[in-house]
């Protein structure tokens, strides 16, 4: 062991260490000089220690003074108590700290491109941070939310590894087999002209394990899509994949819950409750406008088409002749919160109804007993009353209507709900309450309630695109339809369930999957209603055809977002913070410079021209 090799790390020395000499490696954070001492705030993935430079010894107080931010060093010294009333609570290494006695430079730092801090409106722009991902990563919150991802990643290989599975890679080179998002490919350099696919999912190997006979599978697994991203997506992200034979959907629902309060117990040290409630579908829609709702608080939506049709109002008359229904939410307490102007064409509200394709946000406010605004004058006293009744109206209450086909009704107001709950504070995240009482010295502790679950299922099989004038899966073309939707899948696909299922928490989704397919002549309706005759099924998917028509085993299964997992445990809303060398909005690696161009002759091997 070499002289500057560290005996403990920068968060392990305690008062039971004085009058030991230890050995500390790791960065400079900070440096204050006092004259005849120079303080160092010395910096691992671990900890923190202060280590005290004296003025006694000349050539290495002096050494001691050029140091720079983010030098790394190592030091060894004697462990000492601090100065009664300098102790610090805020770290580990608060009672003690490090008088040195010998310091060696590991390596030197120039000037930083910017400060390596925690104080949030001062941190760098993330453009320049990621340009710099190695610096960044040595901030704490960092370090720390990379850490709380090992214990995720080690909490699902732990429980599934008490209960029978089998952590099984499967290929990153596969072929394309479009059905979602665009593939990434790959070109190959001994087939010109052909290509690889990197996965999307495992979906199909992990069938063919299943036909395999490896009946519990999971993989920790990489996945990559070509589409566009937000503050909640990347193009290379992680999932747990897993997939069980011989199973219904309660049995995969049932151990996914188990799972999820392991990680949150884990993580968090608390109890969620299980089993997590069950929404179909269709309620999530309607109640909620999203197939992910935040159950967190109520403002749920209410049907009122045969009050609205019976209304002299021209935009429901002409909605509802068109096919359409009108919705409405009650936004209790809000008709103070936003002013009429607030809430004409192009104010707040409206313009959240419009960019889901809402044609306009009608409302009314409850006041003095009565309702007014700008439709109140077209509904009859009879149906103001029941409108009133229906909605449970009370003074003060704001009432807010979309009139269009339901898809635009469930997505406009869906969004206003959301927006409504974030703008009302109608619920807290655990995140926003802990920084709230740091603020003012408070304790605060993660609570079950923090952490809201459930479950979406009873997914309708097929939805018709309209674009291209043909019926596409929900899911994906090897879910499973319901055993009772069988007879009648070709002659009514508008009504077909599926047997899909969605775990939902705080408002995203988390996981998705399915009781799969597991007989051939069945993925070969679902394949020809998808518009894929057997000729093209088969050239596409003929090793999936041939292995179910080898005995495949009933199976299904899960993949939670394991980034997105990751986000919400770690109190983020950034799902960059949660990966270690993340992407950037436009998809690009500033720190590597990926997408890059390449060397002339890399395309002539792989016979490739750029035009």
């Amino acid at each position: 062991m070499s002289e500057w090799q560290r005996t403990v790390t920068c968060n392990d020395i305690r008062p039971t260490h004085v009058g030991q000499s230890v050995t500390l490696n790791g960065w400079v954070l900070t440096s204050r000089n006092f004259g005849n001492q120079t303080f160092i705030d010395l910096r691992d993935r671990y900890g923190l220690t202060q280590v005290v430079f004296e003025a006694d010894d000349k050539t290495l107080f002096d050494a001691a003074n050029k140091l720079g931010t983010e030098f790394c060093i190592s030091v060894t010294g004697t462990v000492r108590p601090r100065v009664a009333g300098k102790e610090r609570a805020d770290i580990d290494t608060g009672a003690v700290e490090l008088l040195a006695t010998k310091l060696t430079v590991l390596n030197t730092c120039p000037p930083l491109p910017f400060q390596i801090n925690e104080f949030g409106s001062e941190l760098a722009n993330e453009d320049i941070r990621l340009q710099h991902r190695y610096l960044d990563l040595r901030r704490r919150s960092l370090q720390k939310t990379l850490i709380l991802r090992h214990r995720v990643c080690k909490t699902i290989r732990d429980f599934l590894d008490t209960r029978g599975f089998l952590e099984v890679e499967t290929p990153l080179l596969g072929k394309s087999t479009p059905e979602g998002a665009r593939d990434y490919l790959v070109p190959s350099r001994i087939s010109h002209g052909e290509f690889y696919a990197l996965p999307q999912s495992p979906q199909l190997y992990k069938q063919l394990l299943m036909v395999s006979g490896y009946d519990k599978y999971f993989q920790i697994a990489k996945c990559l899509r070509d589409e566009d991203l937000r503050a909640d997506r990347q193009p290379e992200f992680t999932q747990l994949d897993l997939e069980m034979s011989f199973v219904e959907r309660d049995d995969v629902l049932s151990l996914m819950e188990q799972l999820a309060a392991e990680i949150v117990k884990q993580v968090h040290g608390i109890t969620v409750p299980t089993p997590f409630p069950r929404l179909s579908y269709a309620d999530a829609m309607s109640k909620y406008g999203s197939d992910k709702p935040d159950l967190r608080f109520g403002l749920e939506i209410v049907d009122v088409t045969d009050l609205a049709g019976a209304s002299e109002f021209g935009v429901f008359k002409n909605a509802l002749a068109a096919g359409g229904i009108v919705r409405a939410i009650n936004a209790k307490g809000a008709a103070e919160k936003f002013s009429n102007t607030q809430l004409k064409p192009g104010g707040e509200l409206p313009k959240v109804a419009e960019t889901f394709k809402a044609k306009g946000l009608a409302w009314m406010k409850a006041e003095g007993g009565k309702l007014t605004g700008t439709i109140e004058k077209f509904f009859s006293d009879d149906l103001k009353a029941k409108l009133k009744e229906r909605l449970g109206v009370a003074d003060g209450d704001l009432l807010l209507f979309v009139a269009d086909k339901e898809a635009v009704v469930c997505d406009a107001l869906g969004a206003v709900r959301s927006h409504l709950g974030a703008s009302l504070k109608l619920y807290r995240n655990w995140w926003d309450e802990k920084a709230e009482a740091e603020k003012e010295g408070k304790p605060f502790a993660v609570r079950p309630e923090h952490f809201n679950f459930a479950w979406v299922v009873d997914f309708p099989m097929f939805a018709f695109d309209d674009e291209e004038k043909r019926w596409v899966a929900i899911h994906h073309p090897f879910t499973a339809p319901m055993d009772a939707d069988l007879p009648t899948m070709e002659t009514s696909p508008g009504t077909a369930k599926a047997k899909a299922y969605d775990m939902v928490l705080n408002g995203y989704e988390v996981g998705g999957g399915s009781i799969r397919i597991h007989r051939q002549d069945v993925q070969a309706r679902v394949f020809k209603m998808l518009g894929m005759e057997m000729e093209e099924a088969k050239a596409r998917f003929g090793f999936l055809l041939d292995a179910l028509n080898s005995g495949a085993p009933p199976h299904g299964g899960i993949a939670l977002g394991l980034d997105r997992w990751c986000m919400i445990m770690a109190g983020t809303t950034n799902i960059r913070d949660v990966i270690a060398f993340p992407k950037n909005k436009q998809a690009r690696d500033l720190m590597s410079g990926a997408p890059a161009a390449v060397e002339p002759r890399q395309l002539r091997d792989l016979g490739i021209k750029v035009g």
